[in-house]
């Protein structure tokens, strides 16, 4: 029975542009069930993890290679293991190439296909199981990706960018993330990660992430982004960050630096509208999403509305209506 773990996080130095780079080098491999349970369940903070052999000698190899915004991972089992992974700062992109693997056996339940990437669940838990499989992951920083889709999408400094892990993938952008990875393993065989070249290559990895899986959180509109209106920006982006917290003109105002009367009129003037109705209708932004990812036969409108701040179901659903065209019932069938 053996087992090795060798974490190797380290500064690089070079002419990268960065002042914090760290290089990012993991390998652990055995043959014991408790030792991967304890070398990969520690990696990913997860909890209830188990580990079994199935017809044959139970191995297990993992091995991570990049910095702190991308890492290039592969994850080798010949055995079973389940287990629950938290909330992760990272967006992680997965596939298998031999075996099975189910990421999400509580609430998804969508088997892994081979050689389709698979984004893992975002924003909470998840329950996963696999079995004699061999998977490559690829994390992905929450910063630079946050920091990509603002400049790509104008989402704003939100928490969620509102990623469905679930969506049907666009074949072209599925190329596109493929040549973007392979140009990134070419690197780190090559230059490493303390290179100009590097650099760019994780940020346009990031876009092809993006363009598998776009935002759908309200962008920033237009008449905010002009760098002499940078306090109204503040403003907007506060309400998208705070979107889910009890809110009001003065916490608006608070954030901009401005006034509640100056908000109030920035509002008006660059975005025709108050910023208590900004507030609703990104609030009806969001419940809106969280209806086309529904499960209908186990989610109700009132509670989704309820989630968004919506008490009366009436007066939400003739809001609705009125900002998408259709009821929530809709959109919750579709």
């Amino acid at each position: 029975m053996t087992s090795t773990l060798d974490v190797d996080t380290r500064r690089a130095s070079g002419t990268r542009p960065r002042s914090s780079v760290r290089a990012v080098r993991i390998e652990a491999s055995g043959t014991s069930t408790d030792a991967a349970v304890a070398d990969i369940g520690r990696l990913y903070d997860g909890r209830e993890w188990t580990a079994r052999a199935t017809d044959h000698p139970f191995a297990y190899r993992y091995s991570a290679v990049g910095d702190r915004d991308v890492t290039l991972r592969r994850s080798q089992i010949g055995g079973f293991i389940r287990g629950v992974v938290p909330r992760s700062e990272d967006y992680i992109v997965q596939w298998i190439t031999s075996g099975h693997g189910v990421p999400d056996v509580v609430q998804d339940r969508v088997p892994l296909q081979i050689d389709v990437p698979m984004l893992f669940p975002t924003g909470r838990d998840f329950l996963f199981e696999y079995q004699d499989h061999d998977q490559r992951l690829v994390h992905l920083s929450r910063r630079l990706v946050h920091e990509v889709a603002d400049e790509q999408f104008h989402t704003g400094d939100v928490r969620d960018l509102g990623l469905d892990h679930l969506r049907e993938l666009d074949p072209a952008a599925v190329t596109q993330w493929r040549n973007s990875l392979a140009l990134l393993s070419r690197e780190l065989r090559t230059g490493g990660v303390d290179t100009l070249l590097w650099h760019t290559l994780t940020r346009g990895t990031a876009a092809a992430f993006l363009r598998m899986y776009p935002p759908t959180v309200t962008a920033l509109p237009p008449a905010v982004l002009l760098p002499r209106r940078a306090r109204l920006r503040a403003a907007v982006e506060y309400v998208h960050e705070h979107v889910a917290e009890p809110m009001c003109v003065s916490d608006i105002a608070g954030a901009a630096g401005l006034s509640v009367r100056a908000t109030q009129e920035a509002f008006q003037r660059h975005l025709d509208q108050t910023p208590m109705t900004y507030l609703l209708r990104t609030r009806l932004e969001h419940v809106r999403r969280d209806l086309l990812q529904a499960d209908p036969t186990t989610t109700s409108v009132q509670a989704v509305a309820r989630r968004w701040g919506f008490a009366h179901l009436g007066r939400f659903s003739a809001a609705y209506r009125d900002e998408f065209g259709e009821y929530p019932r809709a959109t919750l069938r579709s």
